[in-house]
């Protein structure tokens, strides 16, 4: 319920502060930016589309530790926890980026994950189900793998493409939906009939679920990558062996909205695989064994 709670609060604080962002553009500085021509749309589709991704971006590190309930290791108690700092510090030192936060989260699934805006000033977690079944050569490469992410700057690469796609969703869809109502409905008033809102909200719909295939299909791209990485930083045959490890995980998974910045989301078929953030392990194992 937490998870849930936090999640509407981000995206309502996102929704918030572009609205008056929008408030000022329009009419403190008098930019019309809807019923002005393109030009207005598509600086309004702009700020709404990299708005959002860029706010969540910035925000991704705060959000994660309270979504995930993170416990951030600020001074290790244990042989495991300095085991664990010490390790990303070495990885993160063969990666050439700043000292990532260290944190541990409760989740029976083996799993982690790496988040933040900037590579020199980014979190990576593991679960504890993790650090209860893995060894540590395999948890060495799953953070190896995690360091790799912050390295190729995947997050901000993530976020940038996520904005661009969301500014095209929100302009293409107001201009089907401005053609539909002056074509079909004969309303000549600029963004103000029924039919431009229906047609609006059908097509941001449809577009929004191939802008998501298209994020999918990058973010499976950065997953075959980060498992490179993982492997040159600590081993090809320790990364095989965490994710052989990771086909047998069994818990429940991370929400939907951190699954992209963690190392396993299980598997499916059919026509959902276009919407896999992660390919599936077998493929992944493949791809490094060839």
């Amino acid at each position: 319920m937490n998870r849930i709670f936090m999640f509407l609060v981000t995206n309502l604080a996102v929704l918030a502060l572009l609205s008056v962002v929008i408030f000022i553009i329009d009419g403190v500085f008098g930019v019309r930016l809807t019923g002005g021509g393109t030009g207005g749309l598509l600086l309004f589709a702009a700020i709404f589309g990299f708005g959002g991704s860029l706010i969540s971006l910035t925000l991704s590190k705060w959000t994660a530790k309270r979504m995930m309930g993170v416990r951030v290791i600020t001074a290790p108690q244990s042989d495991v926890e300095f085991w664990l700092v010490a390790t990303v510090k070495r990885l993160a030192d063969q990666a050439h980026i700043g000292m990532p936060e260290v944190g541990i989260f409760d989740a029976t699934e083996m799993n982690a994950f790496a988040t933040g805006a900037r590579r020199d000033a980014s979190l990576v977690a593991v679960s504890t189900g993790l650090l209860r079944s893995m060894t540590r050569p395999q948890i060495e490469a799953v953070l190896g793998h995690e360091i790799t992410h912050v390295a190729n700057g995947d997050m901000v690469t993530l976020a940038l493409l996520q904005g661009v796609l969301n500014t095209f969703v929100i302009f293409l869809a107001r201009i089907i939906g401005s053609f539909i109502d002056r074509a079909l409905f004969k309303n000549e008033r600029a963004e103000s009939g029924i039919g431009f809102f229906l047609t609006t909200m059908i097509a941001q719909i449809v577009l929004g679920i191939f802008a998501s295939m298209i994020v999918s299909w990058y973010s499976r791209r950065r997953e075959f990558r980060a498992d490179r990485g993982g492997a040159d930083l600590a081993g090809t045959a320790g990364m095989i062996d965490a994710l052989q490890a990771l086909k047998r995980s069994q818990g429940e998974p991370m929400p939907p909205q951190m699954q992209a910045f963690g190392i396993n989301t299980g598997s499916t078929s059919g026509f959902m695989r276009l919407f896999m953030s992660h390919p599936p392990l077998d493929e992944r194992i493949g791809a490094l064994q060839s």
